[in-house]
Parts: C-alpha cells; sequence; structure tokens
C-alpha cells in the first residue's frame, strides 16, 4: 500500500494566503490596517458617503453623479417590499428559528418570485441585485417582529436602507443619530475581499448559477460564528463577563486555557482593523447617550490587555457588539444585519464574476490510501 501523493501542489490550509481571483472591487492591506473599496479609502467613506453611494461605488467601479445615486435610490426603494408569500411562509417557520437560517430560506424563496433571477447578462443580473438589496433587510426586519408576534411593518419607502430597517424594527423612527451611525455601520461591512461568504458566492455564480443561489449560499456561509456570528457572540462573553473589575482575571483565565477571545485578532490584519476605529468610537458614543458605559469599558479594557499580553488588536466584530446592543437590537439579529450591508459586496463579485467568468475549480492534495486491493464482502 503506498500513501505517497502524485501532486504537485502544496496545500494552503484555509487557503491563506492564495490567491483565488482577481477583482476590483475592494482590497485589505493587514500590515498596514487599510481597507478600500474601488480605489476609496473605508475611512474617507465613513466621513462622508452613504451606504446608497456604496453600493453604486461596488457595482459600478466608480461614484455616482446626484442623478445616478437618486436614480438607484429609487429603484432600491421600489423593491422594499417583500412578495406576501414570502412573508406568509416565513410566519409558518418555528418562532426558535434562527434568524439567519429565516434569512437564507426567504431569499432563497425570492428566486421564485424574480423573473430576472437566472439572468448572468449585465442587465438582468443588475435588476437582480437591486431586487435582493432591497429586499434583504424588510426580511431580517420582518422576522424579528413575527418571532416576537407583532405585526410586520410595511416598508417605508421614503427612507433610506439604513433607516428603513431600523423603522421596521422597531416600529418607530430612530432619531437622526442612530440612523446615521447605523448607516456608518452598513458601510463598514460592505465588502472585505475574498472573506469566506464572498468567495462562497464567487463559487456558486462562476457555475453561472442565477444570483439568488449564489447569495443563499453566502448566507449559509455567514451563519457560521468563525464568520458572521462573531459580534454575537462578543456580546455574549461580555454579558458572562458581568462587570468591568472582573475582565482582568476572565482574560488571564482564558488565556491560560487557551481560549479563543472573541472579537480580537483578524486573519488577515495585523494591525488594528480600520472598521473598528469607527465602531469604538460609536461604541463609546452610545455608552454616554444611554448612560450605560459598563459594556464599553469592559471592551476597552479586554482591548488593552490583549494588546499588552499578545500584541492583538480588534476586529470589526468587538465594538459592533456593543453599539448594536445599546441600540437595543437582539444579539442573533447581528449577523443578519451583517448580511443587509454585505449584499451590497456580495452582489458586487457576482456581477465581476459574470462580467469574466470562468469555473473556479481548485485541487485538493490527496493524502489517502493508494493502490488498495479491493476484497469481496463475503471475505472481509
Amino acid at each position: 500500500m503506498s500513501t505517497a501523493t502524485e501532486s504537485t501542489a502544496v496545500a494552503s490550509e484555509g487557503l491563506r494566503g492564495v490567491v483565488a481571483a482577481q477583482s476590483a472591487i475592494g482590497d485589505v492591506n493587514g500590515e498596514e490596517g487599510i481597507l478600500i473599496y474601488q480605489g476609496y479609502n473605508i475611512h474617507d467613506l465613513a466621513e462622508h458617503s452613504s451606504f446608497e453611494e456604496v453600493v453604486f461605488l461596488l457595482w459600478n467601479g466608480r461614484l455616482p453623479k446626484t442623478d445616478e445615486l437618486e436614480e438607484l435610490k429609487q429603484r432600491l426603494r421600489r423593491n422594499y417590499e417583500v412578495p406576501a408569500a414570502v412573508i406568509d411562509l416565513m410566519k409558518q417557520f418555528p418562532k426558535t428559528a434562527d434568524p439567519m437560517d429565516v434569512l437564507r430560506t426567504a431569499v432563497s424563496a425570492l428566486d421564485f418570485y424574480d423573473e430576472n433571477g437566472h439572468g448572468t447578462d449585465r442587465d438582468h443580473a443588475v435588476k437582480a441585485a437591486v431586487r435582493i438589496t432591497g429586499q434583504i433587510g424588510t426580511i431580517a426586519a420582518a422576522w424579528d417582529r413575527i418571532r416576537n408576534g407583532k405585526e410586520v411593518i410595511a416598508p417605508d419607502t421614503n427612507l433610506s436602507i439604513a433607516e428603513n430597517f431600523l423603522y421596521m424594527l422597531r416600529g418607530e423612527r430612530a432619531d437622526a443619530d442612530e440612523e446615521h451611525m447605523f448607516d456608518v455601520c452598513l458601510i463598514l461591512h460592505a465588502d472585505h475581499e475574498l472573506n469566506a461568504s464572498t468567495f462562497t458566492t464567487r463559487v456558486v455564480s462562476g457555475t453561472l448559477a442565477g444570483m439568488y443561489g449564489a447569495v443563499t449560499a453566502g448566507i449559509a456561509a455567514l451563519a457560521g460564528p468563525l464568520h458572521g456570528g462573531a459580534n454575537t457572540n462578543v456580546m455574549k462573553m461580555l454579558i458572562g463577563i458581568g462587570d468591568l473589575d472582573k475582565v482582568d482575571g476572565w482574560v488571564d483565565q482564558a488565556l491560560a486555557e487557551k481560549k479563543k477571545i472573541m472579537g480580537i485578532g483578524h486573519a488577515v490584519y495585523k494591525t488594528e482593523d480600520p472598521r473598528a476605529t469607527w465602531l469604538r468610537k460609536y461604541s463609546k458614543h452610545m455608552a454616554e447617550k444611554k448612560g450605560e458605559s459598563k459594556w464599553f469599558d469592559m471592551s476597552q479594557r479586554i482591548e488593552q490587555l490583549m494588546h499588552e499580553k499578545k500584541g492583538m488588536y480588534p476586529n470589526v466584530d468587538f465594538y459592533s457588539a456593543s453599539t448594536y446592543y445599546l441600540m437595543g437590537i437582539a444579539l442573533d439579529m447581528y449577523t443578519p444585519i451583517f448580511a443587509v450591508s454585505r449584499i451590497s459586496g456580495w452582489t458586487g463579485h457576482i456581477l465581476e464574476q459574470y462580467s469574466h467568468n470562468k469555473l473556479i475549480r481548485p485541487r485538493a492534495e490527496y493524502i489517502g490510501a493508494r493502490d488498495l486491493v479491493y476484497v469481496p464482502i463475503s471475505e472481509r
């Protein structure tokens, strides 16, 4: 029996460092802590842009003119409403269903109601992208109300994606301060190069599957606790610690037991995640606004200890947890919010994949047995 491999390729666990595609959509410089979308630094976009403008940028490779942005906004808003049959379907789900599982299933069902859903040419694919980007927030907010026995709030087409999501979730308008912060949060989560879910959407769309199938696969990937679920686990960690005076002992014990500190460290960034810079500021702002500083103080102390002891920095999930918590958003809604934002990057990558498609088909380094001789079942 031989166990030698005939392949000359060298495997990379988790595809670390492997360049799997060329893309103009986003770039991460992990050494310097720089994130860009289509050439624009994330700090400039967070400071000056809107989520809808970022959607246009990711899809078109440039910032829109005034009339182009207004046209996109109107197209997105006309697509906020989800087919009644999909809402009725959601009402049949167990009220204990995980919001990401609901989102995955409902988005898949949207395919039945979009005649452009399987078109892979630019015109049909953009129409599907507009539709799914407008509807995904409606689905997420509707489920939170359905599972809590509340009436689904009809979307308001006068509102931006960020404003409308908070309105549908709460049943009343958020103040301008929270609406702006939430809009920036959507910008910060919009794209992050070939992360697990984005790569998944490119693999699926690379088969020339339709937009909804590719996005559904992306949602399934995002649902994993090592990807989109991290900020929920950050908040669970903070709640579990309980108080600021318990942080030091908890961190020491966690490190001694080699436990992962959620929200700290990143597979790419070797310095501070630039998105965390903004979310730290928002976490502090919400703490001051609500008069509840405990969560921010605990987070800041964990950040300090982890930098001192391990040279590690917070990632995007670390401070988004307490920011959303103080906005009154349920813990298990954090990842659906991630999807409401990341749909812009997913669809941008799908459009890019369609534009110069080649089936994604890597090789695996075979490490199993060879030259085994088949033994009849009666002789085993």
